[in-house]
């Protein structure tokens, strides 16, 4: 960046700020979803009027309000209408069982909540577990009959006059929440500023990812995620941009009727949904869709995959590394500058640095270290968890959990999470590395690899591997892969087993949870 990008006003409503923007864009898109399409002077009223309902419901200044909401054009305006009117949404995934809802319900202490109609049923069985505070349910969409004292939330909007004027937040006031879950223990109620969201439109929409209003955007990560939020609501609208929202699931065939039925000109999307939409019969011809550029984040995004896909449709994507701790994206690859294999570089206005296991600065390249972030965009706190605050934010700098070596050329690339490094024969193996080279390999569509135990109580890596064609599985094609990944890294990285698999554990965001095979391999070897 040439320039430094100006910090928000002390008072700051990122809400406001966003309708303040798009004053000049009243009959424009902002949202098209399955239902409809949601103008950009129509998704300013509805968010002053949804503002005007909560304080309507007797909600108060930063008290929570449950947002369990499905990708539609409600969402946006439940969000957007909490910040304006100072009430802290906490969007949560729509994909969790009703164990977690009721911790977060208890942990937020919500005192709302916003639902979609399908989404109702796992609200209601959360709210049977445990103590709680809600005392209103609105409901988006409703599959059926209210629950007593429920409103309909097209109902709700319409009942209220829109909201004259924001609430006067202050930039460093506690404007949101999104819930970390990490791979062991409850999730983390994650507390972002006003201003985070801001930060991330002009430290990477903007500069990075170069987004204009002309600009058609669709995100197969869903909006309560830190980077579906990010490229589905803070991106787009901080440009005046269009964005495509799916209520679906990210299946392949879902992605390409978006794609090509709307001619998104920028996708968002994970890994494990790249190689699926390469590996499907209903891939579309270039020439089928509008992308001029394609972003991935949630895990490292193999070369293979980046170079298939490029190949495919012309368009690069974009691979980066953001976090719930820090909101979205600080390091990446650039438009033009993109090196397949590597995250790319630190985001201008982040400072990172990678550290040995005594806390001390690695400064060589090819040097694997503990990753820190240093930025305007992190989180405040851990709500109601002083240890894991201390614990992840050290003072101005934020510990990501990953572990990443810097090439000769100042790439930085992706070595695994720190709790799933392996040590074999006293060197540091990353699973990431090896999954990389193994899908490779013509015939297989997706690895992850573990350590596991020999008979002397060594670790060797395993790799669980799903075949393109399940039917091909064989103990000649599982030496065939351990002699691939020989002949492309060093030998003390192979797989000593292979195990074929139907399919891998994931999170809803495409994320291998290799925990979940370390505790099956556990069992089973008990």
């Amino acid at each position: 960046m040439s320039h430094p990008v100006a910090a928000p006003p002390e008072r700051f409503n990122f809400a406001q700020h966003l309708i303040a923007q798009n004053a000049g864009r009243a009959s424009k898109p902002a949202f098209i979803d399955d239902a409809g399409t949601l103008s950009y002077g129509e998704l300013a009223e509805r968010v002053r009027r949804c503002a005007a309902a909560l304080l309507a419901l007797g909600l108060h200044r930063e008290e929570r309000v449950l947002l369990l909401m499905q990708d539609g054009n409600d969402w946006p305006v439940s969000f957007l209408g909490a910040l304006y009117a100072g009430v802290v949404p906490v969007a949560v995934n729509t994909l969790l069982p009703p164990d977690d809802y009721a911790f977060m319900l208890a942990n937020s202490h919500a005192q709302a909540a916003l639902v979609s109609g399908s989404l109702l049923p796992a609200l209601q069985a959360a709210m049977e577990k445990g103590p709680h505070e809600l005392r209103s349910i609105v409901v988006s969409h409703p599959t059926g009959s209210l629950p007593a004292g429920a409103f309909e939330f097209g109902a709700w909007l319409s009942a209220q006059a829109p909201m004259a004027r924001h609430a006067d937040t202050g930039a460093d006031d506690a404007a949101f929440w999104l819930y970390s879950s990490g791979s062991t223990g409850r999730p983390k109620g994650t507390v972002h500023a006003q201003a985070s969201l801001y930060w991330t439109a002009e430290l990477y929409a903007k500069p990075v990812l170069g987004l204009t209003e002309s600009d058609v955007v669709f995100s197969a990560a869903k909006l309560f995620f830190a980077y579906g939020l990010g490229n589905s609501l803070t991106f787009p609208l901080s440009v005046g941009a269009t964005v495509v929202l799916m209520a679906e699931r990210p299946t392949p065939d879902a992605c390409f009727k978006r794609m090509t039925g709307h001619q998104a000109t920028v996708y968002f999307g994970a890994p494990t949904g790249y190689a699926g939409m390469l590996a499907s019969p209903a891939l579309p011809a270039r020439d089928q869709v509008a992308l001029r550029m394609c972003s991935s984040a949630g895990e490292a995004l193999p070369r293979e995959i980046g170079e298939r896909f490029t190949a495919h449709f012309g368009a690069q994507i974009i691979d980066g590394i953001g976090s719930t701790e820090m909101l979205h994206i600080f390091i990446s690859n650039r438009p033009g500058d993109v090196r397949y294999g590597t995250t790319g570089k630190p985001v201008a206005g982040y400072e990172v640095e990678l550290r040995d296991e005594s806390g001390q600065p690695l400064t060589g390249p090819e040097q694997v270290g503990e990753l820190f972030i240093k930025g305007p965009t992190a989180a405040l706190m851990y709500w109601a968890n002083r240890a894991k605050s201390r614990e992840t934010f050290q003072g101005a700098w934020t510990k990501s959990g990953d572990k990443y070596f810097r090439d000769a050329d100042g790439y930085y690339v992706y070595a695994g999470r720190s709790d799933d490094m392996l040590k074999v024969s006293g060197q540091y193996v990353s699973p990431f590395e090896v999954e990389s080279t193994l899908v490779q390999h013509p015939a297989v569509l997706e690895a992850a690899v573990i350590g596991i135990n020999d008979e002397n109580g060594l670790t060797k890596a395993k790799a669980f591997v799903v075949l393109k064609q399940a039917d091909k599985a064989s103990e000649a094609l599982a030496e065939e892969l351990k002699a691939f990944v020989k002949s492309k890294l060093a030998p003390v990285k192979y797989p000593r087993v292979i195990e074929f698999v139907p399919d891998l554990p994931k999170t809803a965001t495409g994320k291998i949870q290799r925990f979940r095979l370390r505790d099956a391999e556990q069992k089973s070897r008990a």
